[in-house]
């Protein structure tokens, strides 16, 4: 019997086949976690889904959600708030990761230590850093109200999340000081791996800092930088967490974005179908804007 199937699976080995079979098991944890939640949510789109209104059915409507969209204020102030909210971020986030990078990159005296203190906002859960700064930003009792009006800037204590004109501003300020770590984490190992002998010719040649950043280390990152900005746009966009803390969309719709446009309208009125829909555009621009930005970037080019 041994023999027989040791001959079965040596013809098997043989055959086209063989790499099918080797690579079924994780075929089939691709198609479960990813495949199939992405192919049911975008069916969950074109179907009627209202949990507190169940006599609706579950029906397919198809397009309705879609074409419900276009007639939908909220949704437009939605993608609005997003594009700044994403765009905003990123920007500030990889300046801020950037300029943190290159400083440690010149392993100067105590770095090492700075590298570890750099690091501290982005392990801290965002649940606690949104309500820290909610705190810090109080319009009562918050610390840098009090630093702000002792410097003279500002007059009088200022609620930075109840003004329209403020709110998402100093949301960004806050997600930009959680989330810069990211950037700087990535962008050191990346410096890292620029080879030494392109310094040492820079220097030869007599060229500056400022030389040296544009024609060695920034060619030197493009790949990384391409990587992060993507991730990061990724994440800022489907996660409404710390918007939903501070300011929970408002106030009046001035940081609604269409992750928590979604959420509100599945937790808080049932609806997944339209839910679903607003998912799918969100998918839709994501993997658009992705495209485009690694294409137009070059971060594919052969150099």
């Amino acid at each position: 019997m041994s023999r027989s199937l040791a001959t079965r699976i040596a013809g098997i080995s043989d055959t086209k086949a063989w790499p099918w079979l080797l690579l079924a098991p994780s075929l089939l944890l691709v198609f479960a976690v990813i495949i199939y939640p992405t192919i049911s949510g975008i069916d969950l789109s074109f179907r009627q889904m209202r949990l507190n209104r169940m006599d609706l059915g579950i029906g397919y409507v198809g397009l309705r959600h879609y074409l419900a969209l276009l007639d939908d204020p909220i949704f437009w102030i939605s993608l609005q708030n997003t594009a700044v909210w994403v765009f905003g971020t990123v920007a500030l986030e990889l300046a801020c990761g950037l300029v943190i990078a290159v400083a440690l990159d010149y392993e100067l005296p105590g770095m090492r230590v700075m590298s570890v203190i750099i690091l501290l906002p982005w392990f801290l859960p965002l649940v606690v850093a949104g309500n820290i700064w909610a705190l810090m930003l109080d319009s009562r009792l918050g610390v840098i109200n009090a630093a702000l009006q002792g410097l003279g800037v500002i007059e009088g204590f200022k609620a930075w999340f109840a003004d329209p004109d403020w709110a998402l501003p100093a949301a960004i300020l806050v997600e930009t000081w959680h989330g810069f770590p990211f950037f700087g984490l990535l962008l050191m190992a990346g410096l890292k791996g620029i080879p030494s002998e392109l310094y040492e010719a820079a220097a030869v040649d007599g060229a500056g800092f400022w030389h040296r950043f544009i024609h060695i280390q920034l060619p030197g990152l493009r790949m990384i930088i391409v990587a992060t900005v993507v991730l990061r746009a990724i994440s800022l966009m489907n996660s409404p967490e710390l918007l939903l803390i501070l300011t929970g969309g408002g106030p009046g719709r001035s940081t609604q974005v269409l992750s928590l446009y979604a959420f509100q309208k599945a937790y808080r009125e049932f609806n997944f179908g339209y839910a679903g829909a607003l998912s799918v555009v969100m998918f839709l621009l994501l993997m658009t804007c992705s495209w485009l930005y690694v294409r137009y970037s070059n971060a594919l080019r052969e150099d």
